[in-house]
């Protein structure tokens, strides 16, 4: 048996990385809004100079929604796969990991007015 490789499979990983959140952006609306929305809040950021420390909040922001976003969706497609029809219980996870976006989402949205809203009024 060959010897793995561990750079070889860590460019590997990082190539399926890259092709999967490709597919993500490309194929996913909730994932292209949000995408819009962290370009705006990235020009925002420019146009309002915000401080170093209130880049690394949004960034992480922005981060952690595409992030919990893209799980959503991972699980969204794994449970219809595993389960086509209705199905009470996939329902069911299928709502905490929407609800697990929706939360992170509120605190982004947050984090986004603490930064602007002084900056704003």
């Amino acid at each position: 048996m060959p010897k793995d490789n561990l750079l070889v499979d860590r460019i590997k990983g990082i190539g399926y990385a890259f092709r999967g959140a490709w597919f993500l952006v490309r194929t996913e609306s909730s994932i292209q809004v949000q995408v819009v929305i962290a370009i705006i809040m990235t020009v925002a950021g420019f146009y309002f100079e915000i401080s170093p420390t209130e880049w690394i909040l949004q960034i992480f922001a922005i981060a952690l929604v595409l992030g919990i976003e893209g799980v959503n969706t991972a699980v969204e497609k794994m449970s219809d796969y595993i389960q086509p029809e209705f199905d009470e219980k996939i329902g069911f996870i299928k709502d905490i990991s929407a609800g697990a976006v929706m939360l992170v989402s509120l605190a982004a949205s947050i984090v986004g007015l603490i930064i602007y809203l002084p900056k704003i009024i």
